[in-house]
Parts: structure tokens; C-alpha cells; sequence
């Protein structure tokens, strides 16, 4: 178990365990964190310094919307990740953006997670729900990519 981690380019998702852990998926290994989701996500967002309501508010503004807002990590490689529920939920899982290659749904209330890793996940939320913070995080990452291109 580990007592710390800092979101990055390796991580899948986060997924909230047993008391207060977290399960974190990698590219090659996973491991049990003695933090919630959120810590992870706000230690992350401070770690590479920021905050979390720092990145959020940021988010809002550029997408015009405040509820399960996807999440910039870190600035220069666009590290962005997308809450399957409300962030502070104790159900809700992070996923990485730039890791998902497909979703597929499995029913009305479950959706698979296909990573470019072939690892895949089922969360517990609608395909709509999915398709809807992947479209929203895909939407965040494009903008940014294009002010930064521009400027």
C-alpha cells in the first residue's frame, strides 16, 4: 500500500476502495493508495501547482458548465481527467482522458472502459453518462490545445 500518489501520464484511473483507499490503475501495475479519489486529485493538482478548486474553476470558465467538470492535472503534456459522478461522491472514479480508446455499454447502468492498453474497466454509470464527461473532457483538451497554438 501506498500512502501517496501523484496522478501522470501512466495512470488509468482511480478508483475508490475499501475505507478510505483508492485503487489506482496503471499502465503496467496497480496499486492501493490510503487516500480517497478526491485526495489523490487534489494532491495531484497541487502537486504540479495548482488546486483542485483552482483547476475546476478554470474548467467551468472555459466550458460553461459546474457540474462533474473534468479536471486539468497537469498544464504542458494536457493531463486531464473526468469524474464519473459528483468528485466528492465516495462512488466517484477518475479516469484519464487521454487513455480511453473506446466505451462500450454494457447496460442501462453500467459502461465498459477500454484503455489504449487493452486493461479495460466496467463503472457503474450509464454509456450517456460516459459519452457525455468523454465528450465534455475531449472539449476542455481541444480548447486548450488550440489557445496554446494560437497564442
Amino acid at each position: 500500500m501506498k500512502n501517496k500518489y501523484e496522478f501522470s501520464k501512466g495512470t488509468l484511473a482511480i478508483v475508490p476502495n475499501e475505507g478510505d483507499t483508492s485503487l489506482v490503475l496503471e499502465d503496467e501495475d496497480h496499486y492501493i493508495v490510503d487516500q480517497k479519489p478526491f485526495q489523490i486529485m487534489d494532491e495531484s493538482c497541487r502537486y504540479f501547482g495548482s488546486s483542485y478548486n483552482g483547476r475546476k474553476e478554470g474548467a467551468k470558465n472555459i466550458l460553461g458548465a459546474d457540474y462533474k467538470v473534468p479536471i486539468v492535472v497537469e498544464d504542458s503534456s494536457n493531463l486531464i481527467a473526468f469524474p464519473t459522478s459528483s468528485p466528492l461522491s465516495d462512488d466517484c472514479i477518475w479516469i484519464s482522458l487521454n487513455r480511453v480508446q473506446n466505451i462500450i455499454k454494457v447496460d442501462n447502468y453500467n459502461t465498459k472502459v477500454l484503455f489504449d492498453n487493452d486493461i479495460e474497466i466496467i463503472v457503474p454509470c450509464s454509456f450517456r453518462s460516459i459519452e457525455n464527461q468523454l465528450s465534455r473532457a475531449s472539449r476542455l483538451d481541444l480548447i486548450l490545445k488550440n489557445r496554446k497554438n494560437s497564442s
